[in-house]
């Protein structure tokens, strides 16, 4: 924990110390962050949280000179909401983005964002890699994300494996790969002579005498990313031939397609047949095996920019002042029983790594592995109580300084998590809250017309099946406010599940129909009914119209 000690300076001291002021600059005791977020990492990908043979040495130095929570959840298991619930340290159901809700961050909630807050409270701050959050009028096509950065090095939605494909702002990069290109902008905002190119920035080096904030965020090991992997002759060695001389193990509880003989969850509920094709690949074992390839390929390609970073932070000499924060915004499902994709509520989507290397921890926490309950909406709440900013209202977040401090207990008794992504897709909503050992899960119907009857009837009219599947009309703004709100208004669930997490963490089993569990399932059904409440909050929430008709309106002005 950082103190500030007061001196009792006499006169002559006094004196001579503001005289000093008048020509020296203030010395600047808040520490810097450099916050690191990839994409559709689930916990257990690496080597400090149990994977044997994903090869991430940097990664796990940090977990050991760091704190590594063993309970980090999302809120949202879904690229969009989780990472604007991150900015916002608030739930989806408060902030009200999605990629169906028809919306965008106005501009006076994207103002109570945790880099907008530093960036006014002194921060030099930066953004490199991926962003999926639309935010103000015109959403990813406003400016205004990159007006709000001193520093914006970023493709708007997926910048795939290779970045320069599909974004020209990293056209000047000397590298084609992603994990590379986010370390070449990365290096550029740490250094003090900005040269790289296509980057968007209001001053041209890294001022000294202002402590910085950097946000990396990944679209790795996301399968849009190691799924357009081409193993191209400017490749790195990792991206062509790491890990493919060793057999590679399906996950635990894998089910192929052919072989699914109960599904996981009842067809009324899940309808996974209309699961993007996307994720197919979990479908056969050597489909998976390959992307599992990829994923590692990539996850140790990210274990290198991390090196890279410290390596950086050290030979800018800042490295004994500045906090490394560590996190995925979800998980994914790789087949385990049968399942692919996310927005799931169970622990293989919602369940994350999530380190932080402070370098003034307590000598007793460094290595610590901390077993209370965190989400990722506590990351900015924790920055900005660590950078001594009070934090605003808005924010639902708590801050973990209690927890790398070793003054304090639990933050948490319970962790609740949504999915309002109800789509044609065939994902129902979802709500599920849990402490520690049990779990409780809601399933609301999902009444989507389904996926497959939107292809066929754009395949009929000749239309373009990506225009009937993705673009969002008005009406949908309705349809998604209604699923926001139908429980809170009493809609009762068409299916719940009760696990045991402590003896059945793979949630095998669910025994939501089991006399012997009737008392931990009646308490957390109360206290569902107050965390949704609390999640959701007062007022409507701050958005602006984001959809086909408003983007065809706005290019007609």
């Amino acid at each position: 924990m950082r103190i500030h000690h007061s001196i009792n300076l006499t006169p002559l001291l006094l004196f001579l110390a503001a005289m000093c002021a008048t020509s020296l600059p203030a010395a600047e005791s808040r520490p810097n962050f450099l916050f690191v977020l990839t994409d559709d990492q689930s916990y257990g990908m690496m080597g400090c949280d149990g994977n044997e043979l994903t090869r991430t040495p940097n990664i796990d130095q940090l977990a050991r000179e760091g704190v590594f929570f063993d309970r980090a959840y999302v809120t949202s298991a879904i690229c969009t909401p989780s990472r604007i619930s991150i900015f916002l340290s608030q739930y989806e159901r408060k902030h009200g983005v999605n990629f169906n809700s028809g919306t965008s961050v106005a501009p006076e909630a994207w103002a109570k964002s945790y880099p907008v807050i530093m960036r006014e409270n002194g921060y030099y701050t930066g953004y490199v890699g991926k962003n999926h959050a639309p935010i103000g009028k015109g959403g990813y096509n406003s400016g205004l994300m990159e007006e709000s950065f001193d520093y914006f090095y970023a493709g708007h939605g997926h910048i795939r494996f290779y970045p320069k494909d599909v974004h020209e702002i990293f056209e000047g990069a000397a590298y084609d790969t992603q994990v590379e290109i986010v370390n070449e902008g990365a290096q550029d905002f740490m250094s003090y002579e900005h040269r790289l190119d296509g980057a968007v920035r209001f001053l041209d080096e890294r001022p000294a005498d202002k402590p910085f904030c950097l946000s990396i965020c990944l679209n790795l090991p996301h399968s849009a990313g190691t799924g357009t992997m081409q193993q191209r002759e400017s490749d790195d060695e990792i991206y062509k031939s790491l890990y493919r001389d060793i057999e590679i193990p399906l996950p635990e509880h894998y089910v192929a397609k052919d072989e699914i003989e109960t599904p996981r969850l009842p067809a009324d509920v899940l309808r996974a047949s209309e699961r993007q094709a996307s994720y197919n690949f979990v479908d056969t074992p050597e489909a998976l095996k390959e992307r599992t390839i990829r994923q590692m390929q990539s996850l140790t390609g990210i274990d290198r920019l991390i090196g890279n970073l410290r390596t950086k932070l050290e030979t800018e000499g800042v490295d004994d002042n500045t906090i490394i924060i560590f996190c995925s915004d979800h998980g994914l499902f790789m087949g385990q029983h049968g399942l692919g994709g996310k927005a799931l509520c169970y622990e293989q989507t919602t369940h994350v790594p999530l380190i932080v290397f402070d370098p003034e921890l307590p000598t007793v926490l460094r290595g610590a592995r901390c077993n209370e309950l965190v989400q990722t909406i506590d990351i900015a709440a924790t920055m900005l109580d660590l950078a001594e900013i009070e934090k605003p209202e808005t924010f639902q977040g708590l801050s973990l300084r209690p927890l790398l401090s070793g003054d304090g207990g639990a933050i948490r008794d319970y962790v609740f998590t949504e999915n309002l992504w109800v789509t044609h897709f065939g994902n129902p909503r979802i709500e599920a809250v849990q402490d520690k050992r049990w779990k409780y899960i809601r399933y609301y119907r999902n009444d989507c017309v389904p996926a497959s009857v939107k292809i066929q009837v754009a395949k009929d009219l000749g239309i373009k099946s990506s225009t009937m599947l993705y673009g969002i009309h008005d009406n949908e703004i309705a349809l998604y406010r209604n699923h926001a709100e139908a429980s809170l208004r009493g809609e009762e669930p068409i299916h719940e599940e009760l696990f045991d997490l402590e003896n059945d963490p793979d949630e095998l089993n669910s025994l939501i129909d089991d006399p012997a569990a009737k008392t931990q399932l009646e308490e957390l059904r109360g206290v569902w009914k107050q965390q949704l409440t609390d999640a959701r909050g007062e007022g409507f929430p701050a958005v602006l119209r984001y959809t086909v008709d408003s983007e065809e309106n706005y290019k007609s002005k």
